[in-house]
């Protein structure tokens, strides 16, 4: 089998396992979530330990187990995000004890905060299901937009230093894209209040792509091209969500903005 026929099949199989999910939210989406910040800490840790020196003499993986049993059994927002706040400093005071690094703090923080957005984000009503799938839009947009529009008109380089292969003008295509995708859905979905959700549907495709941007520095920082094997033809599970969950986190916060910490879907989905 080539590469390229093991990327398509990955993509299938994790487009229609995500998309199940997302349709059954509630339990089973929690799960998904508590999955997701597994995966990532796990591959976060895996490329920073090495490069890291001394080791926190601690289980971090108990620890964050702990968050992901609150995650997963759907405690209240700001339970969780105090229970991240005080994992995180448990982290950080270690680290700075034992004169290691602060990787595994920086790295439970980006893992418990991606499933904690995407977990309040869909709730288990309709209006947390159109946000997911608002999101799922323009963030998957951003990236076939930009790729392609990158290859096409080429031109500078966006952030050459950190991923040579992206540029300015993809960039640009993807931000389009990715607000196009947004507007398409939300129109399908009967939202009222289209302008406002142009201009958000803009802002998670910038962060998206800022997201990107970011975890590539991370692998470059620790001299890895992916942050694992776990998904074949594609490398991890965090080169595949790091658009998203920062999009996600940003969607999170919008929403907390505008209709609070429980349920942030329907400051901009009202039922």
């Amino acid at each position: 089998m080539t590469n390229l026929q093991q990327r398509v099949i990955s993509a299938i199989v994790m487009a229609a396992v995500t998309l199940a999910v997302t349709w059954l939210g509630g339990l089973p989406f929690r799960l998904f979530c508590g999955a997701i910040t597994a995966v990532i800490f796990y591959e976060w840790t895996r490329l920073s330990r090495p490069a890291s020196g001394t080791t926190i003499p601690l289980a971090p993986e108990i620890i964050v187990g702990v968050f992901i049993i609150a995650l997963v059994v759907g405690q209240p927002a700001l339970w969780l995000l105090l229970l991240i706040a005080l994992i995180t400093a448990i982290f950080a005071i270690a680290a700075r004890l034992k004169g290691a690094a602060q990787w595994e703090a920086s790295g439970f923080l980006y893992a418990s905060l991606s499933g904690f957005a995407l977990a309040l984000l869909r709730d288990g009503d309709h209006s947390g299901l159109i946000a997911i799938l608002f999101l799922f839009a323009v963030v998957w947009a951003t990236d076939i937009a930009a790729y392609f529009v990158g290859r096409a008109v080429g031109g500078p380089k966006l952030a050459p230093s950190i991923s040579p292969g992206k540029t300015q003008s993809g960039a640009a295509g993807g931000a389009i894209g990715g607000v196009v995708a947004g507007l398409l859905l939300a129109a399908v979905a009967g939202a009222g209040n289209l302008v406002l959700l142009g201009l958000v549907a803009l802002v998670l495709s910038v962060v998206s792509q800022i997201g990107d941007l970011f975890e590539s520095w991370v692998k470059r920082r620790h001299g890895a091209k992916d942050s694992s094997n776990l998904i074949p033809g594609h490398g991890g599970v965090m080169d595949r969500v790091d658009g998203l969950v920062a999009a996600a986190f940003a969607l999170y916060v919008i929403g907390w903005i505008t209709a609070g910490a429980e349920h942030p879907a329907l400051g901009l989905f009202p039922n």
